[in-house]
């Protein structure tokens, strides 16, 4: 098994030749503990987050993961604060009108949105949100693969956020793949008012995002490859939409 440093030299150099970024002003740590890679650190963005992840698992011979790294948040927002706004952004969200919203603070469970009495009927699900330094914990269920990939992404989208552990369940059961990647990503891209989604394509090859199309700015280019990236089990993003009037 390689040495932490050697492993940590060899995904900065990967990662600096796929993503063009030099992270110098964002210090990685990679440390080896009872046969786990513990990868450490602040990052600008959910990109670098997951490229830096993706790197590490194929540099590293098939060593366990423990994931700490944290994407800066700028400015800093309270965890109650945070708490509120994404509890508030997620009852606003057309597809997640007939949840049941939750929070856990203070280890007490407060319903802000719907009633428990109405958790689970018409499949309507619950979503508790837990958030601790600026994690947030996503628990509950929900009715496919798309609501919990959406609930990842408003997450992220909530200013202040600096990870999301989404473990909602899925009732009834779905499996995963390549259609349901794109399908979550449609959605995403129609929720956010960022991006005009009908002039982006998608293609999803073996849970990895090709985007391409026409975009009116490069700051709405950037937006939907971060929105590509927020989703969760996927292998990578190439981003070819070109900018153009």
């Amino acid at each position: 098994m390689q040495r932490s440093d050697a492993v940590l030299k060899q995904v900065m150099a990967a990662f600096e030749r796929e993503s063009h970024l030099k992270l110098r002003n964002h210090p990685i740590h990679m440390s080896f503990d009872d046969g786990a890679l513990t990868v450490a650190g602040e990052v600008p963005d959910i990109a670098s987050k997951k490229r830096l992840l993706q790197l590490t698992q194929m540099h590293c011979d098939g060593t366990r993961l423990v994931d700490q790294l944290r994407v800066t948040a700028n400015p800093a927002v309270g965890d109650g604060e945070l708490r509120t706004r994404l509890c508030e952004r997620l009852a606003q969200t057309v597809e997640f009108r007939n949840c049941v919203i939750c929070a856990r603070v203070k280890g007490q469970l407060e319903v802000l949105h719907g009633t428990m009495d109405e958790a689970g009927n018409d499949g309507s699900g619950v979503v508790e949100v837990t958030v601790e330094d600026g994690v947030v914990t996503l628990t509950g269920q929900v009715g496919s693969l798309s609501h919990r990939r959406l609930a990842s992404v408003i997450a992220w989208w909530v200013g202040g956020c600096r990870d999301v552990v989404n473990l909602l369940e899925l009732v009834p059961a779905e499996a995963d793949g390549d259609d349901e990647i794109s399908e979550a990503l449609h959605l995403v891209l129609e929720t956010d008012p960022r991006v005009r989604a009908g002039q982006i394509t998608i293609n999803v090859e073996n849970h990895r995002i090709t985007l391409a199309g026409w975009v009116a700015t490069e700051a709405e280019r950037r937006q939907a490859e971060q929105d590509a990236w927020c989703l969760d089990a996927i292998d990578g993003v190439v981003n070819r939409i070109q900018v153009g009037a």
